[in-house]
């Protein structure tokens, strides 16, 4: 099992938490992470984009001139796609580009994407995570004492100080552990898990 440093919200060591391997220490599957970040982006595609093709644009119902003698080349509308104003000749239609992935897939990336931050030793685990007052400058201390800018906080249960502390701070994001995600925890350059948060990610995925 990998043993981990937990720190205060002072950045200072109070002690050290073994991960459960089933959930920390799996074998990463590159390609289950690749298709749950493809995924998620996918999901989040409004896919509302159109454009007309030559049957929906109006007018041109009439041929612009006879077939022959004119001596410009033969057209048959003046709504075809290479006239000005005419349709799109593949044009973009509303779609839907989500898709699925298996409930098992969904997990063995999740747990790829944790074991890889413990890895690369940007998983941190605080014991105690709470704010009792709303003060952005003092989560700033936070996360510069536990030295590091760009984190996602996992937090166990909500705490509306601590998210509105950090919400305004850039490159910061407080999720639960019933919300996180693979996209969210490779966005991001540290993990930082609060210490109950560790055991209840244990209990749910191991």
């Amino acid at each position: 099992m990998a043993n981990v440093t937990v720190y205060n919200m002072e950045g200072k060591e109070v002690g050290s938490m073994e991960l459960n391997d089933a959930v920390f220490g799996v074998n990463i599957n590159e390609h289950l992470v690749h298709m749950a970040v493809l995924q998620q982006l996918a999901n989040k595609r409004q896919g509302t984009q159109k454009a007309k093709t030559r049957s929906e644009v109006r007018g041109g119902g009439r041929k612009p001139w006879r077939q022959k003698g004119t001596g410009h080349a033969r057209q048959g509308s003046i709504r075809a796609p290479q006239w000005k104003g005419g349709g799109v000749v593949f044009a973009p239609t509303p779609r839907d580009y989500s898709f699925k992935l298996n409930k098992k897939e969904k997990r063995l990336a999740l747990k790829s994407a944790l074991t890889s931050r413990v890895n690369e030793n940007k998983l941190i685990v605080v014991d105690g995570l709470k704010m009792d007052e709303i003060k952005t400058k003092k989560m700033v201390g936070v996360l510069n004492a536990l030295n590091t800018q760009k984190a996602l906080i996992v937090l166990n249960e909500k705490d509306e100080n601590l998210y509105l502390s950090a919400r305004n701070i850039p490159n910061v994001k407080v999720s639960l552990t019933n919300t996180i995600n693979v996209y969210d925890i490779l966005k991001y350059n540290t993990l930082i898990l609060a210490k109950d948060a560790v055991s209840t990610i244990e209990e749910v995925y191991a």
